[in-house]
């Protein structure tokens, strides 16, 4: 579909879950994407790490797609970039610190030349057909986190991207109460808004807050060794370490090649102008363990980080008995088990952990309910339309909008289509909207035949059988619960297939082939209980 004279508003992703947001305005004939995201698989998607939204909607209409404007530089609103942004043929656009990351990755891709990447300086309104918008800078975990106004012809949008208050950021200035009055005043018509913290009560809490807890737990270990993990992206948080190791006379060492490009993007940005030199790992082990602090990838239990590496004693910085790990980062929900592996190799080499549950070492990047009220209050939209969240915590926040005295609150999720202008809000249609997973090199369907096959594969294992019409028979298994039993249930096994065999000499050979593979199941069923994959062969037929 084409936008008539209104102002339209669809996920395709992000709305329904945590992670991969992808968000288009329609107005006027035309569109605009606001982020292209990913997400890290999960257990649901064997041998894959990533997966993206389907955009074929939009790839279909690509045509009058405007352009993609980033808010922010965290992998679940630019990781996709580099996978569909050469496809889709328009121009970028992100401020500096976020430029830089995505022109890092389009130069890995081998793409940098063929994507046109503009960069926003000043916060100046730029226009892209009937949108004119500019950026206002709001406070999250990663430097230049940036809200979304956007002008239209049927009233103003302001998009949130992923948001905190903060009174004391460490890196960055937010815009203040009394500028976000000012917006609200000038008249908001939608308020887009990030739905992940609405069930907690309480604010999200200060980076300065931080600085403070961290100061005091590092002070807590003298003559230890401290290892801090946290979240590579997190500028401001590098900055807290920063300043925690010069007021503790500890030399700092970075572990992770995501940190020491996150360090050097954001040194070339203008931030951590005073962060201190940093030492290698041979100079880090040489030190009394009380005079380092050493800062790691790895806090959400990563097999591959530097963290994961250290617990199995794998790399070249080591802990000992009576040393620290500090895990100044939440856990992402599903990394609860690898994050507790690597915990509990910690703790058997007598090494202490310290949470955000034992020490105020960590704050969220996102709002709770005071904040979001807070913000409500000074928008002051007509309608509220909750994203960034799962179901529940979209849900969630459109109550809480129309109990603050919103006029009006949509929930969507991904791939309903919704009217802002003119007239009343509402879903009115919904389009094509799934997920795409980076499979090896290809990207295919998250439920396409190969997923779906390797996920029987993973729960049922493999039974291969290959005969000829002379009755020869072999079987191989793999994946099976038959490590005592094997020989006797492969005998079995070729007696009931080569039965099969006999009972089908007459039937065409697709009927053959079925007759083989059904008498092989039920023999793997019979002897495990277990419903395998079952391939089959004829070597006649191969001949």
């Amino acid at each position: 579909m084409k936008p008539g004279k209104e102002l339209l508003f669809c996920a395709l992703g992000g709305s329904g879950e945590i992670g991969m947001n992808v968000n288009l305005y329609g107005c006027d004939g035309k569109w605009l994407m606001v982020d292209l995201g990913m997400t890290f698989s999960g257990n649901e998607y064997p041998g894959v790490d990533l997966v993206f939204a389907d955009l074929d909607f939009i790839e279909e209409r690509r045509d009058d797609l405007l352009g993609i404007v980033l808010t922010h530089a965290h992998e679940d609103h630019i990781g996709a970039v580099p996978y569909f942004a050469e496809e889709l043929d328009v121009p970028l656009y992100a401020t500096p610190f976020t430029a830089r990351l995505v022109a890092a990755k389009l130069e890995e891709a081998g793409i940098a030349d063929s994507v046109e990447l503009i960069v926003v300086d000043d916060l100046e309104t730029f226009e892209l057909g009937p949108f004119a918008m500019r950026y206002v800078p709001l406070a999250h975990s990663i430097a230049e986190g940036n809200a979304l106004l956007i002008e239209t012809p049927y009233g103003r949008i302001f998009h949130t991207g992923d948001w905190k208050l903060d009174d004391a950021p460490q890196v960055g200035t937010p815009t203040t109460a009394k500028e976000l009055s000012a917006i609200g005043e000038e008249g908001v018509l939608a308020l887009v808004c990030d739905s992940t913290n609405v069930f907690n009560p309480e604010a999200s809490g200060s980076e300065g807050e931080v600085l403070e807890g961290l100061l005091a737990e590092v002070a807590k270990h003298r003559g230890r060794r401290v290892l801090v993990t946290t979240f590579a992206s997190n500028v401001a948080r590098l900055q807290t370490l920063g300043e925690v190791a010069k007021a503790t006379n500890r030399t700092l060492c970075v572990a992770g090649r995501s940190l020491d490009r996150i360090i050097d993007v954001a040194q070339a940005s203008g931030y951590l102008k005073d962060f201190p030199a940093t030492v290698d790992f041979d100079t880090a082990m040489s030190l009394p363990r009380g005079g380092v602090m050493i800062v790691a990838t790895g806090g959400q239990g990563e097999p591959r980080a530097a963290l994961a590496r250290i617990a199995n004693n794998s790399h070249q910085l080591k802990l000992e008995e009576g040393d620290v790990v500090l895990f100044s980062s939440r856990q992402i929900p599903g990394n609860e088990i690898a994050i507790g592996r690597i915990q509990n190799q910690l703790a058997d080499d007598g090494i202490r952990l310290v949470t955000d549950r034992q020490s105020p070492i960590h704050v969220s990047g996102h709002p709770g309910r005071p904040e979001l009220e807070a913000l409500y209050a000074w928008i002051k939209p007509d309608i509220l339309v909750p994203v960034h969240g799962e179901i529940r915590h979209m849900r969630e926040q459109a109550a809480l909008g129309i109990a603050s005295g919103i006029p009006k609150a949509v929930f969507q999720k991904n791939g309903d289509l919704v009217r802002l202008a003119p007239g009343a809000p509402g879903k009115f249609g919904e389009v094509r909207a799934g997920r795409l997973v980076l499979d090896g090199t290809e990207i295919v369907p998250a439920n396409g035949e190969s997923i779906v096959h390797r996920r029987r594969l993973a729960f049922n294992g493999l039974v291969s059988v290959a005969f000829d019409r002379g009755g020869a028979v072999e079987i191989r298994a793999s994946g099976l619960p038959l490590e005592d039993d094997l020989e006797d249930f492969i005998e079995a096994a070729s007696d009931d297939v080569a039965a099969a065999i006999e009972r089908s000499r007459r039937a065409d050979f697709a009927a053959l082939m079925e007759a083989v593979r059904v008498a092989t199941r039920r023999a793997a069923t019979h002897w495990t209980g277990k419903r395998p994959q079952v391939h089959v062969l004829c070597l006649d037929e191969a001949e």
